[in-house]
């Protein structure tokens, strides 16, 4: 198992985003589920604010898969989060839970990642915050 990818998990878990962007190349690209890539350390610290502002989120479940050469990695995981408040376009917060399998897909350069892509079902999500 990846250090790097079991550390950029625990941190996340820690809410230590410090952490997660020290585990991350200096242009990383960050492919978000349902959205645009973003570039480099800074629009992926900007998305870890906007997310810890809207979202508390623990991931459970987890799985680590890496290649044998160390420079892919994949984990499964189960997202167990609460909607703390309205991001745009998206159902209104008021607090709801909701739990859902995802996955995320990892480049690793010189042992940083430089590729973090992550897939979840978003109508599953919209499903279990609108009602």
């Amino acid at each position: 198992m990846s250090s790097t990818i079991a550390r950029y998990f625990a941190a996340f878990n820690a809410g230590d985003t410090d952490t997660m962007l020290d585990c991350l190349s200096g242009d990383v690209a960050h492919h978000v589920n349902e959205g645009q890539i973003r570039r480099g350390k800074d629009k992926f610290a900007d998305f870890c604010t906007h997310m810890s502002r809207c979202y508390r989120e623990e991931l459970t479940d987890l799985v680590i898969f890496e290649s044998a050469d160390g420079t892919r990695a994949a984990a499964e995981y189960t997202v167990n989060g609460t909607y703390l408040a309205s991001d745009a376009g998206l159902p209104e917060a008021t607090g709801q839970t909701y739990k859902l399998p995802a996955g995320s897909f990892f480049s690793l350069t010189d042992g940083k990642i430089s590729r973090v892509t992550t897939y979840y079902n978003l109508a599953d999500w919209t499903a279990q915050v609108s009602t």
